[in-house]
């Protein structure tokens, strides 16, 4: 995609959506990172559902510890592989009281030694939490910045730092939130919904399901 083509791509979907926000439902910066690490292969709906009355209750990673497994597990039994999720945050929390003063750690490095936490996870903390100018890649980014044309990549690696040489930088903030919503919501896997999509001219696909 052409670099014209990319700025007009972006700033059409920023004037559809200005300040975009996760789906995902979180307190402070430590919800937020049990909230990403619990959404693996999880639905955000399905996270929020089992977070709401945990987070009444939990908002410190020494809470959490206090809380216990069994609690955890109680209220996190709905997502998948809870069993494994909940070690991975009860041991997370452990780390974090022990090493970090009870925070959440501010560099990509810091945040994939914790459990659970991998690159996209932290992606998402560092650019949500702290503001800073990742791209965390999703399924949704990966197929929308391939269909498109706008990040071609064969892996996920591939497209996050195709992402981050092509996006300019007024939009790098917020380019991963808008590039999840439009997988979400119009650029679906199984029927893409072209006629409401708003980059239709810009993109590349060849199999859109309406004519321009």
């Amino acid at each position: 995609m052409k670099k014209a083509d990319v700025v007009e791509f972006f700033t059409r979907l920023r004037d559809l959506n200005p300040e975009p926000k996760s789906d995902l439902e979180y307190t402070n910066d430590y919800t937020l990172l049990v909230a990403v690490t619990l959404s693996a292969q999880a639905t955000d709906i399905g996270v929020n559902k089992a977070t709401k009355e945990l987070f009444k209750i939990v908002d410190h990673p020494q809470q959490m510890l206090e809380l216990g497994i069994d609690a955890l597990i109680s209220h996190i039994k709905t997502i998948g592989l809870y069993n494994s999720k909940a070690k991975n945050v009860m041991k997370m929390a452990e780390i974090l009281v022990q090493d970090h003063g009870g925070k959440v750690p501010q560099t990509r490095e810091e945040l994939e030694k914790l459990p659970g936490v991998g690159r996209k996870t932290a992606n998402v903390v560092l650019n949500i939490a702290f503001g800073q100018p990742t791209c965390a890649v999703d399924t949704h980014i990966d197929r929308v910045s391939n269909r498109t044309g706008l990040a071609p990549g064969k892996t996920v690696l591939a497209v996050e730092k195709k992402l981050m040489k092509v996006v300019p930088d007024e939009f790098m903030l917020h380019a991963h939130h808008w590039l999840i919503l439009h997988g979400r919501y119009i650029c679906k896997a199984r029927k893409p919904e072209c006629a409401l999509c708003p980059v239709i001219d810009l993109c590349k696909f060849k199999g859109k399901t309406v004519l321009q």
